[in-house]
């Protein structure tokens, strides 16, 4: 957008390039006491995939020691992790959901 100013000179406005909010993924830990069905039964609530997909995330947490269930704005990934935690605790189970930045 130009602007023209007294004299006729023309003023190129700048346009402010605003970048993307960082994202962060959302991760299970694995533990030796949650059971397998748990964790697909959270990851299918809470992230909102397949049965299918869900037990490839828990194998995922189960071989590798963790597994990444979604990637999200920092609010939405910080609700996601105190939601899972506090599922786990009320069903007295230690799993832990964790975020870091993508």
């Amino acid at each position: 957008m130009a602007t023209k100013h007294r004299d006729d000179t023309v003023l190129e406005a700048s346009e402010t390039k605003l970048k993307p909010p960082p994202l962060y993924k959302v991760m299970l830990l694995n533990d030796d006491y949650t059971p397998m069905d748990f964790v697909v039964l959270v990851i299918q609530n809470f992230f909102y995939k397949s049965r299918e997909q869900a037990t490839q995330i828990m194998l995922k947490v189960h071989r590798d020691g963790m597994g990444v269930c979604g990637v999200f704005p920092r609010d939405v990934a910080a609700t996601k992790v105190e939601q899972v935690v506090g599922f786990a605790r009320q069903h007295q189970h230690p799993l832990q959901c964790v975020m870091e930045e993508n």
